[in-house]
């Protein structure tokens, strides 16, 4: 399965975490940076196009401003990302240049991803670049991000830019050898390949104990979703590994491979589906809910047994059953008060060509 998941692999998007870039002092580790690098530029001269989302600003940032754990307060974890990404970048720019490698820095926020001209900006951006033959440094642009410093990760925000481009593949590279069953027993055992991300994989998924990271193996777990569904393979790996990005491109059993969803989500609806945060909830009936899953049918009035928020028409919502389980997004027509006040009639509240199934 590997090899035919993996076969035809030119564009990677490959994620380094904060635990395989920095040492015990939060300070940058030069030779886990080098040998990093050397992997990246390794693919470049096989003829692949590689973007770098990167973490361990805010980490290299802690360690210079003195600090021992990760700030709780956003002046300072702004403070640490200003320091650490000017240290973090220049550390790159340095060892690329030894393999004759221009790398670009591209810091991103949600807002950029999530506003419609930005986000093809974005790709444009990222397409130009990769076909120059430079290596993209991308990274939460933390210094002045709100919204990603208090919920996201860079976890994230690697599938995101795998589901821009897309992607052939991402890759996580992190301190663990993939998603591990029965972790800390003695019948722990990595996972070589996920097919489906069920209820049994996300309790094997946990957080972090880390003093300079976030998410865990939850957040990766949340990234896989989004690059299967994009219809985009991830294989989540050691970082420590000094081979690991030529063997998991070798398509030999390393790291975890999420596989998948046959088809490709097209760009629009990967917008729809990924990038934004949904303004409100539309609660739908069994017999919506069937119909837009499997007849592919636009959202009716009679469907919607309840409507949350404030949102206006051409927002984003969830669209979730009875039980409250989100299973697709899409624009919505008309805003909150309209569909709240029952009036609506003969229209289609979230066309299907603006629908997402999850």
């Amino acid at each position: 399965m590997r090899s035919d998941v993996l076969k035809d692999i030119s564009r990677v998007v490959v994620k380094f975490g904060t635990g395989i870039l920095t040492d015990a002092r939060k300070q940058p580790d030069p030779a886990q940076l080098a040998q990093l690098a050397a992997q990246i530029a390794a693919q470049r001269a096989a003829g692949r196009e590689v973007v770098l989302v990167t973490s361990g600003a805010v980490g290299a940032g802690m360690g210079a401003l003195g600090f021992d754990k990760r700030p709780t307060e956003l002046a300072e974890l702004q403070a640490c990302a200003a320091v650490g990404q000017s240290r973090l970048m220049a550390t790159y720019e340095k060892l690329f240049a030894q393999h004759r490698i221009i790398v670009a820095q591209v810091l991103l926020t949600h807002d950029d991803l999530e506003h419609q001209e930005r986000h093809l900006n974005a790709r444009n951006t990222l397409i130009a670049l990769l076909e120059r033959g430079v290596v993209p440094i991308i990274n939460e642009n933390d210094a002045v991000s709100f919204t990603e410093l208090k919920f996201g990760d860079n976890d994230k925000l690697s599938a995101l830019v795998a589901s821009l481009l897309p992607a052939d593949l991402l890759v996580i590279l992190t301190t663990v050898d993939g998603v591990v069953e029965n972790f800390g027993k003695s019948n722990a055992r990595t996972l070589s390949v996920i097919e489906a991300i069920d209820e049994r994989i996300e309790k094997m998924a946990g957080g972090t104990t880390s003093t300079t990271a976030v998410g865990g193996m939850t957040s990766k777990i949340h990234a896989a979703k989004i690059a299967v569904r994009s219809g985009i393979p991830l294989v989540i790996a050691s970082g420590r590994k000094k081979t690991v990005l030529a063997d998991v491109l070798a398509g030999k059993d390393e790291g975890t491979l999420f596989v998948p969803k046959p088809t490709k989500l097209k760009g629009r609806k990967r917008w729809i589906a990924f990038f934004h945060h949904p303004k409100g909830t539309l609660t739908v009936d069994a017999g919506a809910k069937k119909a837009l899953r499997e007849k592919g049918t636009s959202l009716l009035p009679p469907g919607i047994v309840r409507c949350d928020g404030n949102f206006v028409a051409g927002d984003v919502v969830r669209l979730c059953d009875a039980d409250g389980t989100e299973f697709a997004r899409g624009l919505c027509a008309f805003d909150a008060a309209a569909i709240k006040n029952g009036q609506l009639k003969r229209v289609e509240v979230v066309h299907r060509d603006n629908l997402v199934i999850l």
